[in-house]
């Protein structure tokens, strides 16, 4: 099976891209920052503390988490429930960040996500993939751009869906998410000594996707000719 690890900030453009590439190229998309999101919902509706760890660990076996692909779109259901668009609310995202740091979050997720790169072709994104979820990927992207970049990039986003927001407050959450993330005792995001830097800063989505996609072509063709 050929697996590809994404990794990279938050606003990296990880998801959009990574949801394109696996449509062209036949890949299963696994949005595992859509699992994490999921708990994250789940913790904030059930009035619970997002940042302690022991209320956190007392809802895990209440959470029944299931990806699903229609028409080649992942949706996500939580306790079937399909909650694709409500886990990508801010304040999700927030609370998101806080309790994937916890191990007993992390060891609940991973073997659906180590199996899912075991029976298909996969292109996976997250923030630890290439470190912790799948260290021997095919091929490993560490994905990024500027905090000013990302934060114009979501700023967009959310106007386009109607939402309030400025670019300041937008700027100061990715700034907090960076921190959050990069400095959390358990898989903190960090670039793998062998994944491929790709940094989109300048670059528009077109110029990333064919970017991506050339090098994912070019690690697969390298495979398979050491295979011949």
């Amino acid at each position: 099976m050929i697996s590809v690890a994404i990794d990279g900030p938050s606003g990296a453009g990880k998801s959009s891209l990574a949801k394109r590439l696996a449509k062209e190229l036949g890949y299963v998309y696994v949005d595992t920052g859509a699992m994490y999101r999921a708990i994250g919902l789940y913790v904030l509706r059930a009035g619970l503390n997002p940042g302690d760890c022991q209320q956190v660990e007392s809802v895990l076996n209440q959470i029944q988490i299931e990806l699903r692909y229609q028409d080649g779109a992942q949706r996500v259901l939580l306790c079937g429930e399909d909650v694709s668009e409500a886990i990508r609310q801010e304040q999700v995202g927030m609370a998101t960040s806080a309790l994937a740091a916890y191990p007993s979050v992390r060891a609940f997720l991973l073997d659906l996500q180590r199996n899912m790169a075991k029976s298909h072709n996969v292109l996976m994104d997250g923030r630890d993939i290439g470190t912790v979820i799948l260290p021997n990927a095919t091929l490993k992207i560490f994905l990024t751009a500027s905090a000013t970049a990302r934060a114009k990039r979501r700023l967009l986003e959310l106007e386009q869906k109607g939402e309030q927001a400025t670019f300041e407050t937008v700027l100061k959450d990715i700034e907090q998410r960076d921190e959050q993330d990069m400095n959390r005792k358990e898989a903190p995001l960090r670039r793998a000594e062998d994944a491929v830097l790709v940094d989109t800063s300048d670059l528009d989505f077109e110029q990333s996707f064919t970017a991506l996609r050339d090098l994912i072509l070019q690690r697969v063709a390298q495979g398979q000719a050491k295979e011949e």
